[in-house]
């Protein structure tokens, strides 16, 4: 089942659940994204396809694939760091299988119709040690994300996970025995497997909204599985309706608490408690398993959450401010899809570039942000050191102060400047 972690520094100090201790780029080289071109130096692809970096990116936009995307391990997308409304990965799958040890932050990947057949919007297949916060997942033509087979030690966290294309509109397979964290996040407008879950989960203080043939699908088959499903609340949408927990056998073992069900489409969030007769054929855990802590919301507090901070939510873009009205709209507004380019999506939209600050040392930190701390603008060795002792590099400091105010729960934990002020 779950690989035991031993104490150690969190990825960023709000990471929860299972892959909390990715390491990311801590420590190797700075990348620089200055294209929102597919192939070129300066672009995405470049960018991932080495291990040991910290990504950071000069340029805000919509990058479109022209083919699949394959992640390269020990990596940080620090999504956060592009000027103007952000990134958008649009138009192909992306792959982090063996993806180890890697950080993803305040990015959006959206597939789309035209990519590969048959792919997740994005897969985790093998690998250890990942931590997604903040991003924004939609228009997989197979599931949207998933996380399979040899991966373990896998969160997604803060998220959005949205339309997967009909005719196999889905969530996602969440199918592993390394331990994978699914925690305050929106699956909203996917038909089926919000989640189809085997093995070891989590899934805590989520926000499942218009699903039509299967919200949390309990796998039904002889792998034993063992999950926590905590204060997560099931908003009925426009679609057709069914149970929030559907399948599961004797092999399926569950402690759940806290879950709510709003079916009455009506505008208000009024839903109730969950009943044991509502989870199907399970075997019921006394106690929650020994699974790591995350921040404690009630269904109530995670759907207040989730509207505010869900995505990459620094800049939300016209999709995730059109899947928020729907479900704010608390029953009247949903739509399973099939090409994302109709009404009322419209493709990924328009999404604004900026100017990147002054990097003269190139080492990620801005010219101006490393003078207001005592350090070198001209010395890019100085993001790898790590002033005040806590773990954490001065590149780290200022990627975490780029998001820390406002950031909902956890926010109380912060990494201080590299002066320790």
């Amino acid at each position: 089942m779950a690989t035991p972690v031993a104490a150690q520094t969190l990825a960023f100090p709000t990471a929860e659940g299972f892959g909390r201790f990715a390491t990311g780029g801590r420590g190797g080289a700075v990348y620089h994204v200055t294209t929102l071109t597919d192939t070129e130096a300066g672009s995405l692809r470049d960018a991932v396809s080495q291990p040991g970096r910290t990504i950071v990116f000069d340029v805000g936009g919509v990058i479109r694939l022209t083919s699949p995307l394959t992640i390269a391990e020990n990596l940080h997308l620090a999504g956060q760091t592009a000027p103007g409304d952000g990134i958008v990965v649009y138009g192909d799958a992306v792959s982090f299988t063996n993806a180890n040890n890697t950080v993803v932050r305040y990015l959006r990947f959206r597939m789309g119709h035209g990519g590969s057949p048959g792919k997740d919007a994005v897969t985790i297949a093998a690998g250890h040690d990942l931590i997604f916060d903040h991003v924004s997942v939609s228009w997989g033509q197979d599931e949207n994300f998933s996380v399979t087979n040899e991966a373990r030690n896998v969160t997604l966290q803060n998220s959005i996970v949205a339309q997967g294309l009909h005719p196999h509109s889905a969530g996602g397979l969440i199918q592993s025995e390394g331990g994978t964290s699914i925690l305050r996040c929106l699956y909203i407008d996917n038909h089926t497997r919000n989640v189809k879950v085997k093995g070891v989960n989590q899934f805590i203080n989520n926000v499942v909204y218009n699903w039509e043939a299967g919200a949390y699908i309990q796998g039904d088959s002889e792998r034993k599985s063992q999950a926590n499903v905590m204060d997560n609340y099931f908003i009925q949408g426009p679609g057709k309706a069914s149970q929030p927990f559907t399948r599961g056998n004797a092999n399926f073992s569950i402690y759940a608490q806290g879950n709510f069900q709003d079916s009455t489409r009506n505008g208000k969030l009024d839903g109730a408690p969950i009943l044991p007769a509502g989870y199907g054929v399970v075997s019921w855990q006394a106690t929650p398993f020994a699974y790591p802590a995350t921040t404690a919301l009630t269904a109530q507090q995670a759907y207040a959450y989730v509207v505010q901070h869900a995505g990459a939510s620094r800049h939300r873009d016209a999709v995730d401010t059109r899947l928020l009205q729907e479900l704010t709209s608390l029953g009247k507004l949903g739509q399973i899809i099939q090409d994302e380019n109709e009404a009322p999506m419209r493709g990924p939209g328009e999404v604004q570039g900026g100017l990147a600050p002054l990097d003269t040392d190139q080492d990620g930190m801005p010219d101006a942000w490393e003078q207001r701390y005592g350090l070198n603008p001209r010395d890019a060795t100085d993001r790898n050191h790590d002033a005040d002792y806590d773990g954490y590099t001065n590149l780290e400091e200022y990627l975490q102060q780029l998001v820390v105010e406002g950031n909902g729960p956890g926010t109380t934990s912060r990494v201080s400047s590299p002066k320790g002020t």
